[in-house]
Parts: structure tokens; C-alpha cells; sequence
């Protein structure tokens, strides 16, 4: 029980990686791999959890031996690498919140039943209503309460995967045509999967920041060995429940001729709709609640991400300029960021795929890049030669930036030609 309780007690940038990943990801283009092309989808989605696992583990390394964010491991490269991470956090400032927001809008509007709720008012909302969490409770509520949120998500996809399981296939429609991977539609579809599987691969600076409060909230730092394994636990999750969207969007769309809207509201409606009439209706409040926590941890997670990048890109890039309270510099980007976001979805009409789409361009076609410059911060002088990554893991990292450039050249490609 101890023990239980010392890896309960040591939570916290592994599982808010796991909620902040869980979001669109897993619920939105997890899913839609599994309804449209069926259980091949299992190979990128496994594909990416794999070869992206050290970009993020470099984040939470660094840290955690430096004692000293990500984007200070940029700015000790030299000042052209943090610009770089800096102009995607720009893009990420106006983009992913508000891809986020508007799906969680949209199931919030399906999970309360008030189809007069409009997207922009519903988001609205949820902007004033997490904004306030996250001023209030700081690092150490979104830890906690993101505890309870997982485990009681992680329990639902269990149940739910497991009933979608035992249910067995949906009847496929007799006109049903499966569609083509490997044509222009397909492969845009699969560098999207690819760019958000497991989430975009600037994180990894996320991840680093929260290292940071973990430790400013801990009497004695944790080693590396724990900080490995704390986030290697939440990695796992992320992955696993991956494979479970997947197999409940195969099982429950697959065949069915069923087109998923790139409404927020009325792909919320398809999604709990489509589930309960194949589960059953009892299940409708589950799959409608599980559904909303899924996005809601995820919007938590990343607005309080955003902001704390945010806030020591502008310490690093201007140390001078930068004496403010960090208190209130937290608080005022926290609302900033709420509005700037507010703005985006009012003014895209609540349309997602445009979102997402802007979001993908830069997280996908810089990802390469990214994972480069951290593999060049793990490795340079300021981590001793004992705590770099070893070989097996730089094999991999290669391989990741490999893997991340054919996709990114053939995703440029296609938007040239």
C-alpha cells in the first residue's frame, strides 16, 4: 500500500501529458481512424506513440538533471533555436486552444442538451470557467484534480471498449465502399493522425515546464529514475488509450457509411449518438460525460501549458525587459490567452478542421526540427555523459526524425503542388 501510495503522491507531468494528449488526438482523429479506414489505422497510431517517445522523454530528462527548462536548453544553443520554438508557440497561441475548445464546446452543448447554446457562448464559458480553475488552484489543483479526472476516464474507456468488444462489430451498410489509405485525402488524413499522435511534439516543452513546478512542489527533487518512470507510467496510458478510441470508433462506425461532420456540435451529437445506439441507451450520460472530462482535462492542461511556455520564452528571449511578478504575469496570460482564443473560434464559426488544420501545419512541419534541437540539448554539456540518453534510445530518436520528415516533406509537397 506504501508503495501505491509513493507513485500516487509522485503523479504529475506523466499524467498531465496523458490528459493534455488524450484530447483530439485520441477522441477526434483516433476515433475517426477506426470509423473510416478500419483496424490498419493501429500500425501509425502505434507508429507514432513509439517513435515520438524521446522527443517527450528528452523534455522531462533535461529538467529534471538541470534543474532548468527546455527553453533555457534552447536559448544555451544559441538564441536562434529559441526564436524558432518561439514563433511555433505563437502559432500554437492562436490555433490549438481553440481547436480544443471549440470540440469540448461542442460536446459541452451535447452533454447538456441546450442545442440554443451557441458554439462561441458555450465556449465562452468554458473559457471564464477553466481560466478561473487555473488561477485559483495553480499547478498543484490542476495535479490533483487531473488524478481523479484520469483514473475515473481511464475506467470509462475500459468499460466502454470492453462492452463495444463483447457487442461485437456493427452491421456494416451492404453499399459500403472502404476508403483508400494512399491517396491525397487519405495521406492528409494520416500526417494529421501522425502530427497530434500522440500530441504535437512541442510539448515536449510542456512537459519540462510542469518537471519544473513538480519539483518546486516536492521537499526533496525527484531522481531521474523517478521522473523517468512517473512519466513513462503516463506515456503508456497515453498510448493504450489511444489503441481503445480506436477499437470503439472500428467497432461502432466501421462500414457504415457514416460521414463525421466537421461541426463541433453536430460531430459531438454523431459521436455519443452512435455509441449509445450501439451500446444500448442506458449508456448515453456515460459515453456523453466521458467524452466532455476527456476534452475538458485536455483543455486544462493545455491552456496552463501555454501560458507557462509562453511566459519563459519572453524571461529567456528578454531577461531585462521581464521583472515582472510572475504571479500576475501568469494570471494576465491565463485571460489573454482565453480572449485571443475566444477571437479565433468566433471568428472560424466553430468550424474544427480548419482549426486543427492550422494547428497541424506548424506542430507537423517543424516536429523534425524539434525533435532535433532536443536531442541536442540532452546532449550537450550541460547533462553529464552518465545521464544522456543511450544509444538504443538515440537509434530511436533518429529514426523518429526520419520518420517525422517523409511526412512533413510529402505534407509541404502537397501544399505546393
Amino acid at each position: 500500500m506504501s508503495y501505491l501510495l509513493k507513485i500516487w503522491k509522485s503523479l504529475g507531468p506523466g499524467l498531465l501529458f496523458a490528459s493534455m494528449a488524450i484530447g483530439t488526438s485520441h477522441l477526434v482523429l483516433s476515433t475517426k481512424a477506426g470509423a473510416q479506414y478500419g483496424w490498419v489505422m493501429i500500425i501509425p497510431i502505434i507508429l507514432a506513440n513509439l517513435l515520438k517517445y524521446p522527443f517527450f522523454e528528452f523534455g522531462v530528462r533535461y529538467t529534471t538533471v538541470t534543474r532548468r527548462t527546455l527553453i533555457e536548453g534552447y536559448r544555451n544553443l544559441g538564441r536562434a533555436y529559441l526564436w524558432g520554438y518561439a514563433l511555433i508557440t505563437v502559432i500554437s497561441i492562436f490555433t490549438i486552444l481553440a481547436a480544443l475548445y471549440v470540440v469540448t464546446a461542442g460536446l459541452l452543448i451535447n452533454l447538456l442538451q441546450i442545442q440554443t447554446l451557441s458554439i462561441s457562448l458555450s465556449a465562452a464559458l468554458l473559457f471564464l470557467f477553466i481560466s478561473s480553475l487555473l488561477i485559483i488552484g495553480k499547478y498543484r489543483f490542476l495535479e490533483n484534480s487531473l488524478k481523479l479526472v484520469v483514473g475515473l476516464l481511464f475506467i470509462a474507456l475500459i468499460v466502454t471498449t470492453g462492452v463495444v468488444v463483447f457487442k461485437g462489430q456493427v452491421l456494416p451498410d451492404p453499399s459500403y465502399v472502404p476508403l483508400p489509405i494512399f491517396n491525397e485525402a487519405g495521406i492528409l488524413f494520416l500526417i494529421g493522425l501522425i502530427g497530434w499522435m500522440p500530441t504535437a511534439v512541442e510539448a515536449s516543452g510542456w512537459v519540462s515546464m510542469w518537471s519544473i513546478e513538480k519539483q518546486k512542489a516536492l521537499s526533496k527533487p525527484p531522481t531521474l529514475k523517478e521522473a523517468l518512470l512517473e512519466f513513462n507510467l503516463g506515456y503508456v496510458l497515453t498510448a493504450v488509450l489511444a489503441v481503445f478510441f480506436l477499437v470503439i470508433g472500428c467497432m461502432t462506425f466501421y462500414g457504415t457509411n457514416t460521414q463525421l461532420s466537421g461541426n463541433a456540435v453536430l460531430f459531438a451529437d454523431q459521436l455519443v449518438n452512435l455509441f449509445t445506439a450501439h451500446i444500448g441507451n442506458w449508456a448515453y450520460f456515460i459515453i456523453a460525460i466521458a467524452a466532455f472530462a476527456t476534452m475538458f482535462s485536455t483543455c486544462m492542461t493545455a491552456h496552463d501549458a501555454v501560458a507557462r511556455v509562453s511566459l519563459d520564452i519572453l524571461a529567456k528571449l528578454y531577461p531585462s525587459k521581464t521583472t515582472f511578478k510572475k504571479t500576475y504575469a501568469f494570471v494576465i496570460t491565463i485571460l489573454l490567452l482565453a480572449v485571443i482564443n475566444w477571437i479565433v473560434i468566433h471568428s472560424f464559426s466553430a468550424n474544427m478542421g480548419n482549426l486543427v488544420a492550422l494547428a497541424t501545419f506548424a506542430s507537423f512541419v517543424m516536429a523534425p526540427l524539434i525533435g532535433w534541437m532536443n536531442l541536442k540539448t540532452v546532449t550537450g554539456k550541460d547533462v553529464k555523459t552518465a545521464d544522456q540518453p543511450k544509444t538504443g534510445l538515440r537509434i530511436l530518436t533518429y529514426m523518429g526524425m526520419v520518420f517525422l520528415s517523409i511526412f512533413a516533406l510529402y505534407y509541404c509537397w502537397e501544399l505546393i503542388f
